[in-house]
């Protein structure tokens, strides 16, 4: 994809494309090379630095449908606090890795995308801003169109979120760990405050999106290997479950309905009800696992079990007959989607979503705006810094 394309912000986000291949993408080279290109990146005459701190409306636009948001900083102490909520687990070695990135490169590369509940002020305060000539306004090669306006007067923003008590993760939760992390490392490495306040690296870029604007897609399900022959295991369910064959578009019409691809056919299957009373227990990804992951095909930890994979509903019901009807699976599970309602209600209570439950689109961009630290750090662009976080590279 960066082929030929110098200015491709994969240069910068994945940098091992830069190295001879092979490279193993977690080789001190390949944090060296981020760095050398986000400097390169960020020096670059296309790309212009901002004087003071701003806020921008950033709108984007795929199959008709608008999701605008604001793009915008926000507090590690926040995160840390609980204030902006987790719902997800993360693994320490994605943390670590991109740890390294934000270190090395003193900047964070990309923001994470964050919901909250609907706030009047907020919204028409964005509509305003939509009014003004935007900074960009481009389609990319996918089809959706990229808009984004700089905010004049940012204070007014900053009042109208003050009666939004919670930010959660929408996607992005690695991106949070590691800007926490890398501020630990930060903070020890400098003598004093900044006499501005907090030095920057305390924030990082999030684009905000009210609940309303949030399109989550089904995460669908493969199993690899049933336990018995497909013909044998549709019987085994016949038993249990009320399967009915499926004859327009497999895609589940309500909450509880799931659509199997099994034996060359697609059948629809009421779920049970949960038997737990927590709102985790009550999503239909949790009611699956329950019903037939685990009592079925001892897939007890879908995150980690080699015998479940997960198709993102962008790619279509023909994705999942592919996987089966070219052997690479026996059972395809069409769900349906997880709704932005039940995330936030899974994140109040304190619980963990079940891995791949959501699938956000449209994804946002990389590379319209970077959030770059480097004059809060005392030390040069490439510099790692205490033991722990990586060796030198040159």
């Amino acid at each position: 994809m960066a082929a030929g394309v110098p200015t491709s912000f994969l240069h910068v986000i994945r940098p091992e494309i830069d190295l001879p291949k092979g490279t193993d993408e977690h080789d001190d080279a390949v944090y060296g090379q981020g760095a050398e290109n986000m400097e390169a990146f960020v020096s670059a005459p296309y790309t212009r630095q901002e004087a003071t701190p701003s806020l921008y409306v950033y709108r984007l636009v795929m199959n008709g449908r608008e999701q605008t948001g604001l793009f915008s900083c926000v507090s590690v102490a926040e995160y840390d606090e609980g204030a902006i909520v987790k719902h997800e687990k993360t693994r320490p070695v994605k943390e670590t890795d991109r740890t390294r990135h934000i270190l090395m490169q003193q900047a964070h590369a990309e923001p994470v995308m964050l919901t909250y509940r609907d706030e009047d002020a907020v919204h028409t305060l964005v509509a305003q801003v939509q009014e003004t000539d935007p900074l960009y306004d481009l389609e990319a090669d996918d089809g959706v169109r990229h808009t984004i306006w700089r905010v004049d007067k940012p204070e007014a923003f900053v009042d109208a979120f003050r009666a939004v008590d919670r930010l959660y993760i929408a996607d992005g939760h690695h991106r949070c760990k590691a800007a926490s992390r890398a501020a630990d490392v930060l903070r020890e490495e400098m003598e004093q405050v900044p006499p501005t306040g907090l030095p920057e690296f305390e924030f990082f870029p999030a684009v905000l999106f009210p609940m309303s604007h949030m399109h989550i897609m089904a995460y669908n399900r493969v199993v690899l290997d049933l336990p018995e022959p497909p013909t044998a295991f549709r019987e085994t369910l016949q038993q249990r479950f009320d399967l009915v064959s499926v004859a327009d578009d497999p895609v589940p019409d309500e909450k509880g309905t799931v659509c199997l691809y099994l034996d060359g056919e697609w059948l629809s299957m009421r779920l049970p009800e949960a038997t737990g009373g927590r709102a985790v227990d009550q999503l239909d990804v949790a009611r699956l696992s329950e019903a037939i992951l685990e009592p079925l095909l001892d897939i007890t930890d879908p995150r980690r079990d080699p015998n479940i994979d997960f198709v993102g509903g962008i790619r279509g019901t023909d994705a999942l007959e592919h996987r089966v009807d070219e052997g690479d699976a026996q059972l395809a599970v069409s769900m349906y989607p997880t709704a932005i309602e039940e995330l936030l209600a899974v994140s109040d209570e304190g619980s963990l979503m079940p891995p791949k439950s959501t699938w956000f689109e449209p994804k946002l961009r990389s590379g319209l705006l970077v959030h770059d630290f480097a004059d809060d750090v005392p030390r040069e662009r490439g510099e790692m810094g205490p033991a722990g976080t990586g060796a030198s590279s040159s």
